[in-house]
């Protein structure tokens, strides 16, 4: 009896070392990303603290830079008059919209090509050239076939990331384990059965890694829709605000965009997070 006790407190004394090596490893991580977050915040409130008095001193002409100040009276006058949060919701449809129809378009395609080698080499070379075209080129022809309107802003979103996103999608299927396929097969498998259990959940980090990068392309795509197509929108707010020399409401609307592209991008991100916990990878 007196050996199992000193047993088990042996085993006590070995294990809790490594629970304070745990312990301080989790410290370690936690200050780490407290730094960070701090020195992010210290860098965004000089930058504001400078720009605000570098107008003050008349450093920079605030007509056309603005300033601090001059934005958020800017912001708070446009919301005022329900302006801001009209366009704001505008804008943020049309980037959800054109967001989700991207991924299930090239989760389509990239599927197809996978399943059909020969489909995959007929158009690769178009995939490649389509997603090398500038964008912005494409948007006069999208209004004189769709005419004016959420419609075509949708698929001028679209056109920016749609390309890039097959094609990283696909490449993603092609760098999965070829052994599990086989195994697939060797088990009396089919196609479909390899597709659906090895390459598509195989590929989750690259599909949840391109998606963080097409929700910021989306955003540009209808930006330069908006330029050029609609009457609302943030867009039409930068185009509206440049052409009347309301600059303040250029750089508002500039600002409020860049907190759209952080909202955006900080939710894919705890998406991802949340599926990595939950399927442990």
């Amino acid at each position: 009896m007196k050996a199992e006790l000193t047993t088990d407190s042996g085993k006590r004394k070995k294990a809790s070392p490594e629970l304070t090596r745990q312990e301080e490893f989790i410290r370690k991580h936690r200050r780490h990303h407290h730094e960070i977050a701090s020195w992010r915040t210290l860098i965004f409130v000089l930058f504001i603290v400078l720009w605000e008095i570098s107008a003050n001193q008349k450093w920079i002409d605030s007509f056309f830079f603005s300033s601090p100040s001059r934005v958020a009276r800017c912001f708070v006058d446009q919301i005022r008059h329900n302006a801001m949060l009209s366009h704001i919701g505008v804008t943020l449809l049309e980037t959800v919209l054109s967001f989700l129809l991207v991924i299930a378009f090239s989760l389509l395609m990239s599927t197809l090509l996978w399943h059909s080698r020969k489909l995959s080499e007929i158009l690769e070379p178009y995939l490649v050239v389509l997603n090398s075209l500038p964008k912005s080129a494409l948007a006069p022809l999208f209004i004189v076939w769709l005419g004016t309107g959420t419609r075509t802003i949708i698929v001028a979103g679209m056109s920016v990331a749609v390309f890039g996103s097959i094609i990283s999608f696909y490449t993603g299927f092609q760098q999965v384990d070829n052994e599990k396929i086989t195994l697939i097969y060797t088990l009396g498998g089919t196609r479909r059965d390899a597709f659906l259990k090895v390459v598509l959940p195989g590929s989750v980090p690259i599909l949840l890694s391109t998606a963080k990068v097409n929700i910021g392309l989306a955003l540009v795509g209808v930006i330069i829709g908006e330029f050029l197509a609609a009457r609302r929108g943030l867009g039409y707010l930068i185009i509206y605000g440049s052409q009347v020399f309301q600059l303040d409401m250029v750089i508002t609307s500039i600002i409020v965009l860049c907190v759209i592209a952080l909202g955006f991008y900080k939710s894919i991100q705890a998406i991802e997070h949340q599926i990595r916990i939950r399927f442990k990878m």
